[in-house]
């Protein structure tokens, strides 16, 4: 059974109460508070499950809840967690609070998860509440109450082509031709009653998902036939394939029929990218067939396979169209971004950065910039021609860290070649 709606009620855990307790033990008189704190409550999540197809869990189970927190213990002991309440959906589930109708989440990506209930925190104990004055406190606190909600399912399917049509235009065969789908076929309107998936290979290494979805008719977003209640499952698609009969003595009103419904719906919808087709080709023979846009309109058969080869041709063109068109950046042109913004960001630590110490910058007011503590310190440590003090030396330049003498360069006396330098040796004998 297909089942795309459930409401569910979901209450996460309470929070533990705060212990009350004192240490009591042998030669210590006044061992003072030692209660622990509650244990906070459980969570309620949502976890996507690519195993399931359908809600139909949801049927009989539409209650959840959490298990609660345990309470605080003596000498500082914390109550244990409540255990969380994990909920398993399939791909394409959106939630929504059932009171308010506000969206909750919508997921899509298998694993992917929501806490829709978060769990009440656990309450103090009376450690907490010690003072200088209140040495022996005798109060803690209650945990908080968990989270009580009811939320509303949805599901949506996930597929890249959806088939619209009106009611015994062959879509449910095109499904069975195409892909192992085993969809209801019959010759009277209304066969499918609940949309079907099916996988179609698109040579060796790819494939599309391909939904085929109950007939429409002529004011079926008032209600008629089976309204639009299925067409929820085509809003995520990326492409439709509206199949018009060949048969139809009035194709042309046909296809305005489905566009408007589909913009009733929906005006994203509406606007949907699209291939219109005639099905059942061998019923015209070799009659000519008015065209359906600005394209000559493709003209297949499901029974006998005419013309699906090039069907499919024109779908996978154009599907890999729209999905180059949804990329949001080439990794190539991700690179290139990324290398301009290191350039960027480098540039503006070197328009930042100056050789000025920072305190005098702050000292004097000095804009400090987005990058104002200097990477680099610089050293008065000078070389043999004495360019680095000529062009970085100040007198504001920090000493030597090494702590010797000053490198004088060819500018220092030579001691040794110097007649005025008298000797030590010979001074120590005088003396």
């Amino acid at each position: 059974m297909f089942i795309d709606e459930a409401e569910i009620s979901i209450l996460s855990g309470k929070g533990g109460n705060g212990c009350v307790s004192f240490r009591r033990e042998k030669f210590v008189p006044k061992g003072g508070p030692n209660g622990g704190d509650g244990g906070d409550g459980g969570d309620v999540i949502l976890v996507v499950d690519p195993n399931l197809r359908t809600l139909l869990r949801f049927r009989h189970e539409r209650r959840f809840a959490a298990a609660n927190g345990g309470p605080g213990l003596g000498k500082q002991m914390s109550g244990p967690r409540g255990a969380d309440v994990v909920i398993r959906v399939p791909a394409g589930t959106v939630v929504a609070d059932a009171d308010s109708g506000r969206p909750v989440a919508d997921l899509v990506a298998p694993g992917a998860s929501v806490v829709v209930a978060r769990g009440g925190h656990g309450g103090k104990g009376n450690t907490h509440f010690k003072t200088a004055t209140n040495r022996a406190p005798r109060h803690a606190t209650d945990g908080q109450e968990g989270q009580e909600r009811r939320l509303r399912l949805t599901l949506k399917l996930l597929a890249d082509v959806g088939l619209v049509g009106l009611p015994n235009v062959g879509k449910s065969t095109l499904l069975g031709r195409l892909s192992n789908a085993t969809p209801r076929i019959g010759d009277y309107p209304f066969t499918t009653l609940r949309p079907s998936l099916g996988i179609v290979s698109l040579g060796d290494y790819d494939s599309l998902v391909l939904a085929d979805l109950p007939g429409l008719v002529e004011g079926a977003h008032q209600g008629k036939g089976l309204g639009t209640r299925f067409l929820r499952h085509i809003e995520r698609t990326s492409l439709l394939l509206i199949l018009i009969d060949s048969a139809s003595p009035h194709p042309l009103e046909d296809l305005a029929t489905l566009e408007g419904e589909l913009q009733s719906f929906s005006p994203a919808l509406g606007r949907r990218p699209r291939l219109v087709c005639y099905s059942r080709a061998d019923l015209a023979g070799g009659l000519d067939l008015p065209a359906l846009g600005d394209e000559p309109p493709f003209r297949f058969s499901a029974q006998t396979g005419e013309g699906l080869a090039d069907l499919l041709r024109a779908v996978e063109t154009r599907l890999r169209a729209l999905r180059a068109a949804e990329a949001d950046v080439s990794p190539l042109w991700r690179e290139e971004a990324e290398a301009e913004g290191a350039e960027d960001r480098a540039g503006a630590r070197a328009e930042d950065e100056t050789n000025e110490p920072f305190a005098q910058r702050v000292d004097a007011g000095l804009p400090l910039g987005r990058f104002p503590w200097p990477r680099r310190f610089y050293f008065a440590a000078g070389d043999a021609s004495g360019e680095a003090e000529a062009e970085a030396g100040t007198d504001d330049d920090p000493p030597d860290p090494g702590g010797g003498a000053p490198d004088l360069g060819d500018d220092a006396p030579d001691l040794e070649d110097d007649e005025n330098t008298p000797d030590l040796a010979e001074a120590d004998e005088q003396g």
